[in-house]
């Protein structure tokens, strides 16, 4: 059974990262110069090494408090991202009045005191669910899992030649009784999505209006929706594919997302002959 997961923002990871610093140092003698902890964790099995440096300079190994335990386990699991999973390790560096640096790994194998048995691997999946492609073949060996399938090989539409052969994605997938739009599509990691972000809006406007449309997903929004559309040479899309991305985290039609994914978020050239394409396929209006 999955544990509940409540996603912490940026903000409030960067206070509860404060909180462990002070549970850590609280039961600490006045006069230190730096603390690291380390936490591992695969499921139920969790191992944290706590180093306090001294005023001699020196590190010694010192036993954290359960407060600072609890609020570490709290941090991992505010970090899971769906289908992405969570860290397995992370590091953090404190000085005395401030936070010198964090490091979180997600697909790295810490250097585990003692290696968790397979079932420890196991519970981590039920309780911080992995898409396939984001379990590491040593995580797999470790849960006892089959060796990943070869992963199927992405395709780019091709350049387009006629304004009937550009494609256009849906922006969502239907809509419900009351008129509300339905989306059933993976979302995708905060990495991907910039990503995917930085190649929708990158590509060429062909036509744009100077007004905008409503958000379909709230309704009672001030109107911000961009009226314009884009282009890549291969595909077009509306304004709206983009804004509904970075407002709502809803994932491009996945036959424009493959294709952005084969092309490996590298945006093609686009001239003046893929923008009049463009123009025709969207008036329907033969191109010069």
């Amino acid at each position: 059974m999955s544990r509940p997961h409540q996603p912490l923002n940026q903000q409030q990871q960067q206070q509860l990262v404060w909180q462990i610093g002070h549970a850590l140092a609280t039961p600490l003698p006045p006069g230190w110069q730096q603390m690291r902890v380390e936490y591992r964790a695969a499921g139920r099995h969790v191992e944290i090494d706590l180093l306090v440096t001294g005023q001699d300079g020196l590190p010694r190994p010192v036993q954290p408090s359960p407060e600072a335990v609890q609020l570490l386990g709290n941090l991992r699991t505010g970090m899971y991202q769906p289908g992405r999973g969570t860290w397995l390790s992370a590091i953090l560096v404190y000085g005395s009045a401030t936070v010198l640096g964090t490091d979180f790994l997600l697909d790295v194998e810490p250097p585990w005191r003692q290696a968790p048995p397979p079932i420890g691997f196991q519970d981590e999946l039920r309780f911080f669910p992995r898409a396939e492609q984001y379990i590491p073949s040593w995580f797999r060996q470790r849960a006892g899992l089959e060796p990943a399938q070869p992963a199927e090989l992405l395709v780019a539409t091709p350049p387009a030649e006629t304004p009937e052969a550009l494609k256009s994605p849906r922006v969502y997938d239907g809509v419900d009784e009351s008129g509300r739009p339905v989306v059933d599509r993976e979302p995708l990691s905060p990495a991907e999505r910039d990503r995917v972000l930085e190649y929708l809006d990158g590509a060429p406007v062909v036509l744009a209006s100077r007004t905008y449309d409503a958000d379909a997903f709230e309704p009672d929004r001030e109107p911000l929706v961009p009226l314009n559309f884009r282009t890549d040479g291969r595909w077009y899309w509306p304004g709206a594919v983009a804004y509904y991305l970075r407002e709502h985290d809803v994932a491009p039609d996945p036959e424009l997302l493959t294709h952005i994914r084969a092309l490996r978020f590298t945006l093609p050239e686009v001239g003046e002959p893929e923008r009049e394409l463009a123009v025709a396929a969207i008036t329907g209006q033969p191109s010069s």
